[in-house]
């Protein structure tokens, strides 16, 4: 313990000595600074993958707050951020084929068994185990995303709960302008998301970006119906979205399953540069020291 006192006592961020941190850190701002070793200390982030002296943090371990993160050395819990954006991932993917008309698909039927045993069941799973491991985040985002395939589901099983019907069918007027409502309710959800992202990584903030595009898109089609179907050109433009906020989900969820005990590469994530992380990496530039 004397020992581990002395050796702390003896060195500062990085491994510079206290004078020599001191010294080197007066042109920098307290924020900065604190910014910086909290960085070193917490990870950075939802995609926390960085070795400090706690050990290896996997992407989406522990608090979202980088301020707040607790140590996650005893966990005996795997990452499951990467299983619920790859869940997410697909199903977006397969319905937002048929909003832009893939193959003359118009009846989205086939998304129905995705929506209930991937997208819904499986992603509401990992959102659970997110709590698990500390991320309140991650648990919000996944289960409830879990939660709206599992409600998109309900909507369309045909004749299970008539909620089509009971609206006036599929091409029935009352049914565009209700399920437009439902789709600009999770528009307002996912913009509340997007600016928790703001400090994270702009691969992360650009899932949320697309995806609050698309709920817009498709909310707005489906408002400004005609008689008989949806406004055309804003679910085509909500279905591009879409596909890029499925390649963009299965981007951050390779993000989060590489490591050098898997992969010869990890992939980028791009930091903001007022993120902690950007903070601390201009710390190390400052100091000299390598960036983590």
């Amino acid at each position: 313990m004397a020992d581990t006192a002395h050796e702390h006592g003896a060195n500062g961020l990085n491994g510079h000595s206290v004078a020599d941190e001191e010294k080197l850190t007066r042109n920098m701002t307290h924020e900065e600074h604190q910014a910086a070793k909290a960085a070193a200390r917490f990870g950075y982030g939802p995609l926390a993958r960085t070795d400090t002296a706690q050990g290896v943090h996997p992407a989406f371990g522990g608090e979202f707050q980088p301020g707040t993160f607790k140590s996650v050395a005893e966990r005996k819990f795997a990452n499951p951020a990467p299983l619920g954006l790859c869940a997410f991932a697909l199903t977006t993917f397969v319905l937002s084929l048929i909003n832009v008309g893939t193959e003359g698909i118009v009846h989205p039927n086939i998304v129905v068994a995705l929506a209930y045993g991937y997208g819904g069941l499986v992603q509401l799973l990992a959102g659970m185990w997110e709590m698990a491991v500390g991320n309140t985040f991650g648990a919000t985002a996944l289960s409830s995303y879990g939660g709206f395939w599992l409600s998109f589901a309900i909507v369309l099983t045909p004749g299970g709960f008539s909620i089509v019907e009971e609206l006036g069918g599929a091409t029935g007027q009352e049914f565009h302008a209700a399920f437009g409502l439902y789709l600009m309710g999770w528009f307002i959800f996912t913009f509340l998301l997007l600016l928790a992202t703001l400090r994270s990584t702009v691969a992360f903030f650009l899932l949320f970006f697309t995806l609050d595009l698309t709920f817009l898109l498709l909310g707005i089609g489906y408002l400004e119906h005609d008689a008989t179907a949806p406004y055309a050109p804003c679910i085509t433009a909500g279905g591009a979205f879409g596909i890029l906020a499925a390649f963009l989900a299965w981007y951050n969820a390779l993000a989060g399953i590489l490591d050098d005990s898997n992969s010869f590469f990890l992939i980028p994530v791009a930091h903001f540069p007022w993120s902690a992380k950007g903070k601390e990496r201009r710390y190390n530039k400052k100091t000299g020291a390598d960036a983590a």
